[in-house]
């Protein structure tokens, strides 16, 4: 590559987050437009060290920057509307000559608030070699209701509503759980207010009212639109009862515990 190519390279980011919004970063000191994709220029954007290899140790990676850009706010960094977004990091030719220069890709991980700016870390996909090869036994099901193991039919199980009223971890909707504590281990997806695009884990619910496992990141005002996801409590009798997926069941109620070592005759 001649001394002119490495000249006109420049680092890009491209974010995707989990909601579908996708911005591009430029360290460039202008705005570029590639495949179809306007990069803001950013030049506070700082990474780390890129570090590329044929072992298979996890590679992972730090980006750093000024909160400029009207894209990537304290707001929504608090809020974790970019924990787990894509990010893919190029090279490319501003001159728009030659092809991009892949540099690394991975998901966004710990984000952490600086002053004036915000630090990033980057995890590339070898991280899931670190992860255990055999799951470990349990009595509750390991499987998540609807996923390609549990194979239970979501359709139906889903449902809009409007927020009433809200205080703290309560929440309170204009429908009914379908059975007795039918939210509790689903999920609450905003769709309306300050909160949307965000998701929530529901601990419990009763009728209208549902107990989030956490306050909304943001003050919920009455008449936002929410989607109830069912959930389940992942125990054996709620699956074959409710759902006829005991076929399915991805645990083990019957196992011995280890307390049985320490059995022995009249205990």
């Amino acid at each position: 590559m001649s001394g002119d190519r490495v000249v006109t390279r420049v680092l890009c980011w491209r974010l995707e987050r989990r909601d579908g919004v996708t911005i591009g970063l430029t360290a460039h000191d202008r705005d570029l437009v590639l495949d179809d994709l306007i990069y803001r220029a950013a030049p506070g954007l700082v990474p780390s060290a890129i570090v590329r290899g044929d072992t298979l140790e996890p590679e992972s990676m730090e980006a750093r920057g000024a909160l400029t850009s009207d894209a990537i706010t304290e707001r929504d960094l608090l809020a974790g509307r970019w924990e787990g977004a894509r990010v893919v990091a190029f090279a490319a030719d501003w001159t728009g000559e030659g092809a991009a220069v892949p540099l690394g890709e991975g998901r966004i991980g710990a984000v952490s608030l600086e002053d004036g700016g915000f630090g990033a870390e980057l995890r590339a996909a070898s991280v899931v070699l670190e992860r255990a090869v055999v799951e470990e036994t349990s009595p509750e099901c390991r499987a998540e209701l609807g996923d390609a193991r549990c194979r239970v039919a979501m359709a139906g199980r889903r449902r809009f509503a409007t927020v009433t009223a809200a205080e703290g971890a309560r929440v309170t909707v204009d429908a009914v759980e379908p059975v007795a504590d039918g939210w509790g281990g689903g999920r609450l997806r905003w769709f309306g207010g300050d909160n949307a695009g965000l998701e929530a884990a529901v601990a419990r619910s009763a009728g209208d009212t549902l107990w989030l496992r956490g306050a909304p990141a943001f003050a919920v005002v009455p008449g936002a639109l929410v989607e109830l996801v069912e959930g389940c409590d992942k125990s054996l009798a709620t699956c074959a009862g409710r759902f006829g997926n005991a076929v399915n069941f991805r645990g083990e109620p019957f196992l011995p515990g280890i307390d049985l070592l320490t059995r022995y005759p009249g205990a």
